[in-house]
Order: C-alpha cells, then structure tokens, then sequence
C-alpha cells in the first residue's frame, strides 16, 4: 500500500479534477502491474495496472489508495474490470467520498467472490484527496491558509514595510523571513493546488508572480486569484504580464471600464461580483471556483484576507512557516479579525525546512459525515 500510495503521489497536478490514485497487482509476492491515474490519459490506476499485469492478475491481490468505481462515468466502472480479471483479493486504503460510489465499489467486488479489505495506511490516503473529498460532496475548493511568519507572527520584517512604502508596487525588499528550503516547500504546495488565492494589497505591495516554480508536471495551470474590489490591479505589474488566460480578479468595479477592457486584451479574465454586507462573499467566490471543478486553493494573502478568510469559516486547513528571526514591533499581523476566537487545531504535524519549521493542522475534518 505504501508503494501504491507513493504512485498515486505521482499524479498530483495530474489528476484533478479526479481523485489521485496508486494501484499495485502482487502475485506470488512479486509486483506484477502498477499504475496511477492522469486524468488526460483517461484510465483510472486500477485498469492501467491491470493492463500492465495481463493474466498475472488472474489469482492475484490488487492494492488500491480509493475505493474501485462501480458506475461509469468517462470510463467503464473498474470494478467489473476487475472482477473480470480475475482478481482475488482487494486492499483499498479509503472508502470513496463520491456519494455515487461510497460503499457501493466494495459491496460489488464482494457479491463477486472477491475478498475486499480496507482502512490501509488511511489517513496518508485520506490526506493525499482531502480536496477531491470536499469538492465531490460540497463543490467548494478545499481551503489551505498558508503564511510565512516571524516567531513573533508578524508577516513582514520592519525594514520590508518601510521599503515597501516608499516604493508602492515594487517587491517588498530583498530579504525573504523563510528560507530556501521553506519556499521550495511552498512551490510544492502550489503545485498540489488547482488554484492559488490572494488579495490586491499583496499585489500593491509585493509585486509577486506567484506561479508554481516547483518544476513538477502539471495538466493543468496553476489558477491565480484575485480579490481586487476598486480594480486597483496595475496592467504593469508582474501579474498581469504574465497572465497568459491563468489569471481570475473577482471586482465589485465595473467590468465595461477602460481599466477592465485593458486587463482583459492582456489576458485577464474579469467577474464582477455583489458585496454582502458591503463585504466580499467569500463563500460566493469559492462557489465559482468550484464551478470550475478548481478542487483546491491556496490562500496566500496578508493580514486582511487571512481575517476575512477565518472569520467566513472558509479555511479547512493551516500551514504555518516560522522563520527563526524576529520583527520586534507590530508591522503586519498575521489576521485582522474582531471578536473571534478559532477551535484548537486539530491533527497538527511538525516540520522542519532548514533553519525553519512548519505548523500543519485541521479547523475542519473534510471526510466527516
């Protein structure tokens, strides 16, 4: 299973909108077939191991990171593959979230004969689809807050705030808080995400690409997101210049403005939205995305963003990175939110990207019922 899953890990930007999935046939103790899913080469991971296996399958145990589909939808269901095959025994690691599959693979595969077994190294599986679990039953993204901070939580070192102010639109300063290992961490973060969400003060401020750099095969662009209310978006910036259609500002300006027809001729695409309360719907913005079949986003904003995004109840999940330095004085917090008070963390990891760490945890279990 822990080969499978690390197959599956191989179809991450691959996959989506489908589930990322690892599949190995053993016969007689040896690997016989394997394969992960690619979402553009159709073949869910269970028929392109079975088609790497041949009659090897025939006896044979075949070990799954998700339940095998019973229904057909873009392909045939790959429970009756396999049952065709021959296949003796089933291991999956995780019962599919699909309300039109969940349960109802296993019970085929066992009214077949077939021995099915499952909860096999589960929760690596179940974090490894958290965004397919939440969209396939709520289609919204799911959520992850990522900031990079000061032991003392601040989301910019004093002297990037002043540089930044006296040069608006420009990168905030030369010095990073996190370091190299940590941003590489990051641009892998980016790559297991569909979209990547931010606000027109980071904009204003930093000037940021925020491409995926991480190098990794993807199906398809990473999806930038802006929150921009006044259409404040410079055509000059980093951004736009590099929009090339992967580039989405949600506007409560007009969209029939000259600034709109000049960001959308550079290949940005425009929605204007409604204000609820005189604020942005958060909970309307990720609607849209997940029209899109967008299965996550990363939300990489300041203080503003970060505060309407924890008080809206959007956020699913936390990744924190503390650099080992200090700001001193209060110059940018990490959340601007009244009268709020967050549920303990919950399933929290530790990990360590050269001289920094990183803070990984749940405010909402996406695979409860």
């Amino acid at each position: 299973m822990e080969h499978a899953l690390a197959l599956a890990r191989k179809g991450v930007g691959l996959a989506s909108p489908n589930p990322t999935v690892g599949c190995v046939i053993v016969r007689d103790g040896q690997i016989v077939g394997e394969g992960f899913h690619q979402y553009e080469l159709r073949d869910h991971a269970e028929i392109v191991a079975l088609k790497s296996a041949k009659e090897n399958a025939r006896g044979a145990t075949l070990y799954v990171t998700l339940e095998p589909c019973s229904r057909t939808g873009r392909t045939g269901p790959c429970t009756e593959a396999i049952i065709a095959a021959g296949v003796k025994r089933v291991v999956a690691a995780i019962e599919d979230r699909n309300p039109l599959n969940s349960g109802r693979g296993f019970e085929r595969l066992g009214l077949a004969g077939i021995e099915v077994v499952t909860d096999i190294c589960e929760e690596e599986a179940r974090r490894l689809n958290e965004p397919f679990a939440c969209w396939i039953r709520t289609k919204k993204p799911f959520v992850t807050l990522k900031s990079a901070l000061t032991l003392d939580g601040q989301l910019a070192l004093p002297q990037l705030k002043k540089e930044t102010a006296k040069n608006p639109g420009k990168r905030g300063g030369a010095e990073w808080i996190t370091s190299e290992e940590s941003r590489a961490e990051v641009h892998r973060m980016r790559h297991a995400s569909d979209a990547l969400l931010t606000g027109i003060g980071t904009i204003l401020a930093d000037d940021p690409l925020l491409t995926d750099r991480s190098g990794l095969p993807r199906r398809r662009r990473l999806l930038r997101v802006v929150l921009d209310r006044k259409l404040r978006l410079p055509s000059q910036s980093r951004l736009v210049e590099t929009a090339d259609d992967a580039l989405l500002v949600f506007t409560w300006a007009s969209t029939k403005s000259t600034k709109a027809r000049k960001l959308q001729n550079a290949g940005v695409e425009i929605v204007q939205m409604k204000t609820k309360n005189g604020r942005v719907d958060l909970h309307a913005v990720l609607d849209e995305l997940g029209r899109r079949e967008i299965l996550s986003v990363l939300l990489e904003a300041g203080s503003t963003l970060n505060g309407a995004a924890l008080a809206a109840g959007i956020v699913h999940k936390f990744v924190l990175f503390y650099a080992p330095k200090l700001a001193g004085e209060h110059t940018v917090p990490f959340a601007l939110v009244r009268n709020f008070k967050l549920p303990a963390l919950q399933n929290v990891r530790m990990h360590q990207f050269g001289p920094d760490f990183a803070i990984e945890g749940y405010l909402r279990d996406v695979y409860k019922k």
